[in-house]
């Protein structure tokens, strides 16, 4: 999380993309100067003003609206910033929530972490704050984004009949779905954390390094290979090796025939 007034770098934003903000700001005409500058920083904001925290937050819940982010001020009467925070995290706890006051404080930004808080920006005196605004408005929508889009691809990893697992630059898996552990004969937990090398017979680790996975890194590898069991048996599975530009290696394996045709559809390009 950020709290610092500095200029931030925004990420990548596609300007057609549209972004819902919910204002929630009880000085009406510092709301509509707010709203004038972002629309000048991203012509894609959409930009509700509440006046009333309490209507803000029954709009938001109700659903009729969905924000892409709030905005909302610290000190209003009847409900604070803070309290408008609580009741959005308890209905909306992932959604990008960022405090901005002109009353802040140390003790104010510290209650506002501990309550789930996206980010804190004090308001100043010129126009640079809008700007700084936009760009922390753009970087919780698509860091929150980007979190949804992993939350579906697990799901969908979960739910998997391809055995898939994940590792990273040191070869230590850090994900492994049901179908992989299942598999291989391994509860996952003990999966995690393990070297890819305790899958495969000895005389076959060689191989995977010489041959396996610099073909990964140029391009993709798939093919039959040998895997050994949480029981010490041997399995042939169709298994498919890629990495991604962060040298994360991404493994999919799935169970053959005795023809040495895999289950999802075709046969391997040879064996490991």
């Amino acid at each position: 999380m950020s709290v610092e007034d500095g200029a931030d770098v925004p990420l990548r934003w596609k300007e057609t993309t549209e972004v819902r903000v919910l204002h929630v700001e009880d000085d009406a005409a510092f709301a509509d100067l707010v709203t004038d500058f972002l629309k000048r920083e991203n012509d894609a904001f959409d930009v509700r003003t509440e006046t009333d925290p309490a209507a803000a937050v029954d709009a938001l819940l109700a659903g009729d609206d969905e924000f892409d982010c709030v905005v909302c001020d610290f000190d209003m009467p009847e409900m604070d910033g803070l309290e408008v925070l609580q009741r959005v995290r308890s209905e909306r706890p992932g959604l990008p929530f960022i405090l901005f006051t002109g009353k802040g404080s140390e003790g104010i930004a510290s209650e506002a972490i501990s309550r789930g808080v996206t980010d804190y920006l004090q308001k100043g005196g010129g126009t640079d704050q809008y700007a700084v605004l936009a760009n922390r408005i753009e970087n919780s929508i698509a860091k929150f984004r980007a979190e949804q889009r992993a939350k579906r691809a697990f799901g969908a990893m979960e739910t998997a009949h391809d055995g898939i697992s994940i590792l990273d630059e040191d070869g230590v898996i850090r994900y492994a779905n049901s179908a992989y552990a299942d598999l291989l004969g391994y509860d996952r937990e003990e999966l995690l954390g393990s070297h890819w090398e305790r899958l495969y017979q000895s005389e076959d680790v060689d191989e995977v390094y010489e041959t396996l996975l610099p073909a990964a890194r140029d391009g993709g590898w798939s093919g039959l290979t040998d895997h050994r069991r949480e029981d010490g048996q041997t399995i042939t599975v169709e298994h498919s090796l890629s990495y991604t530009d962060d040298e994360t290696l991404i493994c999919i394996i799935s169970t053959t025939d005795e023809s040495g045709e895999s289950d999802r559809d075709g046969g391997g390009d040879g064996s490991a």
